[in-house]
């Protein structure tokens, strides 16, 4: 299996990316919700629930905006609070 890539890099290895993944993760249990149950709120598969939070998908910002609200999340609130890159 290759390895990730580093965590400063754009994509899945993003710390920030990853950052609001975890959050959609821990809102989803703290809501005590399955990923099937998750999804089906989705009309979703419970696969699309594992593959966005192991990293194996990508979240569009559609998709992320639909998660937030049916995990009772103000998507806007989250997205605002994610750090600027670092240019240097």
């Amino acid at each position: 299996m290759a390895a990730p890539p580093p965590s400063n890099t754009k994509g899945f290895g993003d710390d920030r990316y990853r950052g609001m993944i975890a959050l959609l993760v821990d809102a989803r249990r703290a809501a005590s919700l399955s990923q099937n149950a998750l999804a089906t709120k989705l009309r979703r598969h419970q696969q699309f629930v594992s593959r966005y939070e192991t990293g194996e998908r990508r979240l569009d910002v559609v998709e992320y905006v639909d998660i937030a609200r049916a995990l009772g999340i103000d998507p806007a609130a989250v997205v605002g609070g994610v750090p600027p890159t670092s240019t240097g």
